[in-house]
């Protein structure tokens, strides 16, 4: 485990280690991002991104097939998209479609191409395309009435690699990807090939409170599983076999405020964290009942 100095001079909201594990990026409501070199135990700070005129909320690595790439969520209604060449960090893109802040981003698989995945309180959620020459083409669309506090991307079925072009991957299969709102419910939504455009598929009802936080798993097995982390102090687990429909399991009531979970890259381990300090850990054992998997020590 790497232990790392908080250099940010306020609350650190998200921290994201990239693909081989080797950078560390960090944001907080100081209006900063951090980016740790990571060796072993050994963390070193290497840069700090200016760019953002609010708290960061979020941040997300791009697949390494399309370059060092970042893209961070603020208050202040844009997404900034940061790369790295030549150990030198630039802003090379700014996203300012939303009319309120944005709570989330994160880049889709990469067999589906760079596309980035916004989620705004303005209640859109949109989905930015970037081209080959870096220009971007979005839809922006209603995902939930007040705000969409959180979305995830599912995984690709589809087994990638470094070389596959965007173009090959995109034809492969429809995207899909999960939202969730201050209307207290859980929207899932599939790409339509013939209209370009996003379609509702369902509305998963259950949570009696704002949805802060959702989280597909990337297991690719026989069954889906969303996690669904509230306001009203629970944690939902949502799971689909094959098309069916959509089965709902509490997977437990906290003593505080639920805002985030997050699964492993396995997709079979869970961690929940709160408005209690606490990261708790959840594993499904082999009669599908979801149990307790150890606490994380801070």
């Amino acid at each position: 485990m790497v232990t790392i100095s908080n250099t940010h001079n306020d609350f650190i909201h998200d921290a994201v280690l990239d693909y081989y594990g080797k950078r560390l990026a960090t944001c907080s409501s100081d209006k900063t991002i951090k980016i740790y070199a990571i060796d072993g135990e050994n963390q070193q700070l290497v840069e700090t991104l200016r760019g953002h005129n609010g708290p960061v909320w979020q941040v997300s690595w791009a697949h390494p097939k399309f370059g060092v790439i970042l893209a961070s969520a603020s208050y202040d209604g844009r997404a900034l998209i940061w790369r790295e060449e030549n150990g030198q960090w630039r802003n090379i893109a700014q996203y300012a479609v939303h009319t309120g802040s944005i709570n989330s981003v994160q880049w889709a698989p990469q067999e589906y191409g760079a596309l980035l995945l916004c989620a705004s309180s303005d209640g859109n959620v949109s989905v930015v395309e970037f081209k080959d020459d870096g220009t971007p083409d979005s839809v922006c669309f209603p995902a939930h009435d007040i705000g969409v506090n959180s979305a995830s991307w599912a995984p690709s079925t589809v087994s990638g690699s470094l070389v596959q072009t965007s173009l090959q991957s995109q034809s492969s299969e429809p995207r899909r990807f999960v939202s969730g709102g201050c209307d207290n419910k859980v929207n899932i939504w599939k790409f339509n090939v013939s209209t370009g455009k996003y379609d509702k598929e369902v509305s998963l009802e259950g949570h009696t409170d704002w949805v802060r936080d959702v989280a597909w798993s990337p297991s690719v097995l026989s069954k889906s599983y969303i996690a669904s982390a509230s306001q009203d102090k629970t944690v939902i687990i949502w799971t689909q076999e094959g098309d069916g429909p959509w089965q709902k399991t509490l997977l437990n009531k906290f003593e505080d405020v639920v805002w985030r979970v997050s699964w492993s890259l396995s997709g079979n381990v869970l961690a929940v964290s709160g408005g209690d300090n606490k990261v708790t850990l959840w594993k499904e054992n082999l009669k599908g009942e979801w149990e307790s998997a150890g606490t994380v020590d801070e």
